[in-house]
């Protein structure tokens, strides 16, 4: 597919999407929008960052602007279910980017904030509804939002959501929607779980699956460095002494980890921020305008929180910690080498770790190349390693020779 024209977009999508610099459909948007417009229901797998908001969010703008019909009160006409605060606030600001020559009304909802405004707003009536299960619970048990005028649901980011337990919330509002109404299940992962939940919610659906399950973006290079867990710290400090580190995203297991790295940080003159959930959602929200503005140079971040946290420019991951389920490393992975850039994944693994690294191996049937050449390499880390069948064959890490550049003015 060379371009949106040849979807069947009106003209206000066309321009709005051109204004936006959007030049062609990725081939998640591509195979999704045609049936999506036909208004089938669809179950699309893809990888983090490859346009799945704009491949659910475009055909609804579309179906809302050609039908014209104004929004009820308290009652809106779709809902995007996500897994987060941030996500939700990321889902909605592009809504509102597609749809800016569309008198299309959109709105997020979540936690951490009064229920007061949203409410008020609900009550003015919005057409597109982006909100986080337990908020939206709240908003219908108070009786400040009915579900019965909905004609499109979206479940966002299905396997994270149920990773967070919020299975039972979300059977409780799919028990709440209309029976006749266009469903889209969205994933970058599906574990048996969601497999379950999109085979009960969804009918004769339309299929798109553009990666292989739990396989990791192409453009981003990857390494494990073997270190000892009291050297982490030191180790941190040492890559940062590369400039070429210029916006890093830091993954921690725990929140109060991630204090810590970020207060280490700072106290070595490198500017960094943490974000997990218990901030507020007014410093979560300040954390990432920092970080996407790069007055932070690093953000340390749980996976709960990361979700969301669709930053353009971030070189490098690290994971300070190794994630102990497998499909995590592949979303924290895809933070970087976003819409078709180039990034670096760092792994920091220690004798505790190596199961895990294991695992996320075999998940994503690739080894990870090991950096050997780092100041804080542990013997007694790499050699604890579990055996285990890998699909690839072992090797040392050799890097690509690749700049990362600056943003113009740092």
């Amino acid at each position: 597919m060379e371009s949106f024209d040849k979807l069947g977009l009106i003209e206000p999508i066309l321009r709005a999407l051109r204004k936006a610099q959007y030049e062609k459909p990725t081939p998640i948007q591509a195979d999704a929008i045609p049936p999506l417009l036909e208004g089938r229901d669809l179950m699309g797998i893809a990888q983090t960052g490859t346009g799945k908001t704009a491949a659910f969010a475009i055909p609804m703008l579309q179906r809302f602007a050609e039908t014209d019909v104004p929004p009820a009160r308290k009652s809106p006409r779709a809902l995007i279910l996500t897994p987060t605060r941030e996500l939700a606030n990321q889902v909605s600001a592009s809504i509102k980017t597609y749809g800016r020559y569309l008198n299309i009304v959109s709105t997020a909802v979540y936690g951490g904030v009064s229920i007061i405004p949203q409410a008020r707003t609900l009550a003015r009536g919005v057409d597109i509804l982006v909100a986080t299960p337990g908020r939206l619970l709240d908003l219908m048990n108070q009786n400040m939002l009915y579900l019965d005028s909905l004609e499109v649901f979206v479940l966002d980011e299905a396997d994270r959501m149920l990773d967070m337990g919020f299975i039972n919330d979300i059977k409780r509002i799919i028990a709440a929607l209309p029976v006749k109404k266009q469903s889209l299940f969205f994933s970058a992962t599906m574990p048996v779980a969601a497999s379950r939940l999109a085979g009960s919610l969804l009918k004769n659906p339309a299929q798109v699956k553009i990666n292989p399950l739990a396989t990791t973006a192409e453009k981003v290079e990857q390494k494990v460095l073997f270190v000892d867990r009291k050297d982490k710290e030191a180790l941190l400090l040492s890559l940062l002494e590369d400039s070429s580190i210029y916006r890093a995203l830091v993954f921690t297991r725990t929140k109060h980890r991630a204090n810590n790295i970020a207060k280490k940080l700072n106290s070595n003159r490198v500017n960094a921020d943490a974000i997990h959930g218990n901030k507020s959602q007014g410093a979560r929200m300040q954390a990432l305008r920092n970080f996407s503005a790069g007055k932070t140079r690093v953000l340390v971040a749980t996976d709960v929180a990361s979700r969301g946290i669709d930053v353009r420019g971030i070189t490098h991951v690290i994971n300070f910690e190794m994630p102990n389920e497998p499909e995590s490393y592949v979303h924290r992975i895809g933070r970087t080498a976003r819409a078709g850039a180039s990034g670096e994944a760092i792994s920091f693994c220690d004798g505790d770790e190596r199961s895990y690294l294991c695992d996320i191996e075999r998940t994503i049937k690739a080894s990870i190349p090991i950096d050997e050449e780092h100041p804080y390499h542990s013997k007694h880390a790499a050699s604890s390693r579990p055996s285990g069948n890998v699909p690839a064959k072992r090797r040392n890490f050799r890097p690509r020779r690749r700049q990362f550049r600056s943003p113009a003015g740092r």
